[in-house]
């Protein structure tokens, strides 16, 4: 959630904490609040599309920091919306500002948005090395707020509610945890972590000793990311809030020294409502206090019981027994193994499409992954079942629609989107949601693979851990526009063999490491760390923004169709800075088979990668066209070249007609 100017509040104030040497603890982490810090506060690129082995780096060492001083981790990650949606605004506005934000950085300005896979890449680093996991079904704050208070143990977050709610063993900020300063004590020579302790007790102490149960009513009068009331602006212009004592700074921090000291001359929650509305009109008073009081709830602690899914793998709450979830998703959106834009999709019909570092002058990056959406759509909302053999568009006026969000040049934007009817070898049987997993292997890779425009002859030279990005690959290479050209391509696919490099050379096995790996890995080291020119190409960054898109939305229809095809390792899959390296030398003056020639093993392995996408495409897809001539006959050539490529395009259709995404788009603001 979070309370406007809080955390920054009580910052100022150091008699709030307490200084913590933590060690031989569990603490209950925050994954969205650490992943997110762990990336910003690391200095990692965010201009071509994110460093996901170097933050996997980071997520590495920092769970060893904790493991070196038997601190027990227990992370829970923030789950979709719940069924009231009742922070919608919130999103929205956060995705407007985030828009804005990948502007200023695609022009080389200042501002920090997540790479679009770094969620799914912590997961992964998580499972790796067995740091217990759980994804909510919606915010997680009041499920760690309980299970801290059953384990007597401290929270780990940077979230201001985390100062309202009453935790028995505090909350550690995360700005104050040194995790990168390990000190040992002098007595037992124990490693510990140099740590603040947020204390409510100290806090309501500062303010006459008010009433803990005060302070969720200052949160919700305050303003927080579920309610912003209009009328309470009324209460804060007649009202004169006692400042008290000096340490405040600017209006905001005005407001919530003023509310606290005001709000401490109640007894109880209450009372204090009671003065609130005085300051109101009367029709209006017993809505507020309505209002008030529901909002107040989220800050008491959930149902949900997080010992028993880390025990037993069991997630159970009020709110999933109502849905009509299949007991298979709920247990895999707990684990991590389906992501929230699924419950979403599901559970509203609409999704929030996040904004990477773009050129903002084209369609979004995620339009070129429309028609894979459309066919997630389809199996979330059984789109085929009880649908007669229509014209289509009686069929396109029967299907269910999702809203999805995502931006038109700088401004974000609600679309329409009607799903996919799924093929009927497919779904024949009419086979419901509740059944998917019982489908058979072989009939969930034919619709991934349909989807994608892919035949599955063509992985079949390719290590297995590759088979999903390289079909994802392929699919990029029809679709993305601008047009895929071969140095994006090339480099791209020498990003996937330089994270192979690294399992080799990191390898201990004598038979897995080669001295020649070693040397090409190094070299590619180098490429990485080249700096870069202040200016970004903002369509060779457009381009690999389409992939990212594809490969998000590839992994999401392989995870709704129980993993078909291999999960991939997303932790050395892409790595932005060095891609985009290798493209702008590739353009200008290397060959691409140069680049592995000391490694026949890696070479071997990039002409296979090479040859699996190249065969899905014309023979002169990549050739440049050329100026050299206006003759009839060059013409002609040209012409039947782009009629052999719009022929080869449409073999390899997916489901939804790519070429004409925007036929099934209403948009509106």
């Amino acid at each position: 959630m979070g309370i406007h100017g809080l955390m920054s509040y009580v910052g100022e104030h150091k008699q709030f904490f307490t200084d913590l040497q933590l060690r031989n603890t569990k603490i209950i982490i925050d994954g969205n609040n650490l992943f997110h810090r762990l990336y910003f506060e690391s200095n990692l690129d965010l201009q071509h599309g994110g460093d996901y082995d170097s933050f996997t780096d980071i997520v590495h060492k920092f769970f060893e920091t904790l493991s070196v001083c038997k601190i027990y981790p227990y992370v829970v990650l923030d789950g979709g919306c719940d069924l009231s949606d009742k922070k919608f605004v919130t999103l929205k506005e956060r995705a407007r500002d985030k828009i804005q934000v990948a502007y200023s950085i695609s022009r080389g300005g200042g501002g920090s948005v997540l790479p679009l896979l770094t969620r799914e890449v912590f997961k992964q680093v998580l499972t790796k090395l067995e740091v217990p996991f759980v994804q909510c079904f919606s915010e997680a704050d009041r499920d760690i707020m309980s299970l801290a208070n059953h384990w007597n143990c401290p929270v780990l977050t940077l979230d201001s509610d985390f100062c309202i709610f009453d935790l028995k063993a505090g909350y550690c900020p995360l700005n104050y945890f040194q995790w990168r300063n390990l000190c040992t004590c002098e007595r037992t020579l124990d490693c510990y972590i140099p740590a603040r302790c947020f204390s409510l007790e100290r806090l309501c102490s500062h303010f006459s000793h008010m009433n803990k149960a005060l302070l969720p009513l200052f949160a919700v009068m305050n303003g927080n990311d579920y309610i912003n009331l209009p009328a309470l602006e009324t209460f804060f212009s007649k009202v004169r809030l006692p400042i008290g004592g000096s340490g405040w700074r600017g209006r905001k921090h005005v407001r919530i020294q003023g509310l606290l000291n005001w709000l401490s001359h109640f007894a109880d929650p209450t009372e204090a409502i009671d003065n609130v509305l005085k300051y109101l009109k009367k029709h209006e008073r017993e809505e507020i206090r309505e209002l008030l009081c529901s909002s107040m709830e989220e800050y008491e602690q959930s149902d949900v019981n997080l010992e028993n899914f880390f025990q037993n793998g069991t997630y159970e709450s009020q709110v999933t027994r109502k849905l009509e979830f299949p007991q298979w998703m709920l247990e895999a959106l707990a684990k991590g193994h389906l992501s929230p834009f699924i419950s979403d999709a599901l559970l509203l019909r609409r999704t929030i499409l996040h904004v990477q570092v773009e050129n903002m002058q084209r369609p979004s990056a995620h339009t070129v992954t429309l028609p894979i959406r459309q066919v997630i759509y389809g199996l979330l909302l059984n789109a085929s079942q009880n649908l007669e053999v229509t014209s289509p568009s009686k069929q396109s006026n029967k299907l269910p629609i999702v809203r999805e969000f995502d931006r038109i040049q700088k401004t974000l934007k609600k679309s329409f989107v009607p799903t996919t009817m799924l093929p009927l070898d497919f779904c024949e049987d009419h086979r419901p949601l509740a059944t998917l997993t019982k489908v058979p292997r072989s009939d969930r890779l034919k619709l991934l693979l349909k989807t994608l425009g892919v035949k599955a002859s063509i992985l079949q030279p390719i290590p297995s851990p590759l088979w999903l990005p390289v079909a994802v690959t392929c699919y990029w290479t029809h679709y993305s526009e601008p047009k895929v050209k071969l140095h994006h391509l090339q480099a791209l696919l020498l990003g996937m063999v330089f994270g192979e490099l690294h399992r080799t050379t990191s390898s201990p096995d004598p038979v897995v490491f080669h001295v020649k790996d070693k040397m090409v890995y190094d070299q590619f080291l180098k490429w990485k760390e080249k700096n870069f020119q202040k200016l970004l190409d903002l369509d060779t960054a457009h381009t690999f923004c389409q992939w990212q898109c594809c490969l998000q939305m590839g992994l999401h229809l392989n995870q709704l169709l129980s993993t078909p095809l291999p999960e991939p390792d997303l932790t050395r899959l892409y790595c932005g800075t060095l891609v985009h390296r290798l493209c702008k030398e590739l353009k200008s003056a290397y060959a691409a088979e140069n680049l592995l020639i000391s490694s026949p093993k890696m070479n071997q392995l990039y002409c296979d990668l090479l040859h699996a996408v190249k065969s899905t495409v014309p023979p002169d897809f990549f050739q440049e066209t050329t100026k050299t001539t206006k003759s009839c006959k060059n013409k002609q050539t040209t012409s039947q070249a782009e009629t052999t490529r719009q022929h080869a395009t449409l073999e390899a259709q997916p489901l939804c007609d790519v070429n004409n995404r925007f036929a099934s788009l209403m948009v509106e603001d």
